[in-house]
């Protein structure tokens, strides 16, 4: 079977003078993730990194001329696909068994008889039999996808801090979507990196480890945090209107 090979594989925006937007245009919605770089006057910070197929550290490195901080908000591999490439990687301790083993995980669809697939159409999500519409080079194998071990260097938790000289980011812990999904949260600017606790589309709360119940008390925090702008793990940035309209929504679904 041949595939289309992408003439590049990473698209990238400049959000303002120190937020990048990174992504990968030649996957399905369900699995391009929101790939954040956020430029700090002693390091970088990045914020997940997509899904390994080709090398984020090779593609980026026009903008990774500093020391840079990786941190996952989780341990889905559309999000931690390229973690290994990055000498700091850090996660919640939730998470960490997860990305330190690696795992086998698939780039294509599955039939009607899945029920993990069926819940996440059922949620509104388009599943192709195959998640990409293109490959990064001549001779990748999709069928061989697999993402690499990527042991944490740095644990972290509700409270604790990243920061990169200029901008410091709490770590908020957002479960439900995952045991150890987490947000980072600037306050001096309402800035809210949230990963996939919340974005503008189908939320997922239905796949292994996730928590329905643990989900809405995320969604009730969420809902008043004071925020300017949410960088989400999927989809475009909002702001606290449809932050408060998507909490809502949810809310009342799960009721």
């Amino acid at each position: 079977m041949g595939f289309q090979i992408a003439e590049k594989w990473f698209e990238f925006r400049r959000v303002d003078d120190d937020i990048t937007l990174i992504w990968e245009p030649n996957v399905v919605p369900l699995i391009r993730c929101n790939i954040w770089h956020v430029r700090g006057r002693d390091r970088d910070l990045l914020i997940d990194t997509g899904l390994g197929m080709a090398s984020l550290k090779a593609a980026a490195r026009h903008l990774f001329d500093k020391n840079l901080t990786a941190v996952a908000t989780h341990a889905h591999y559309d999000h931690v696909g390229g973690f290994h490439e990055f000498e700091e990687r850090v996660i919640h301790g939730a998470e960490a068994r997860k990305v330190a083993a690696g795992n086998a995980a698939s780039l294509f669809g599955g039939g009607k008889e899945d029920a993990l697939l069926e819940s996440i159409r059922a949620a509104g999500y388009d599943v192709p039999p195959e998640l990409f519409t293109a490959v990064p080079s001549k001779g990748y194998d999709p069928r061989s996808y697999s993402v690499l071990p990527a042991p944490a260097t740095r644990l972290v938790g509700e409270g604790d801090v990243i920061d990169i000289g200029d901008r410091r980011f709490e770590v908020l812990h957002l479960p439900g979507h995952s045991p150890g999904s987490i947000g980072l949260w600037e306050e001096r600017t309402g800035t809210l990196f949230s990963g996939d606790a919340i974005y503008d589309g189908p939320l997922l709360d239905e796949l292994p480890g996730s928590d329905i119940p643990t989900y809405v008390a995320t969604m009730k925090r969420l809902r008043q945090l004071p925020v300017s702008v949410v960088h989400a793990g999927h989809d475009p940035s909002f702001n606290r209107a449809r932050l408060r309209e998507l909490c809502d929504a949810y809310l009342a679904k799960r009721a």
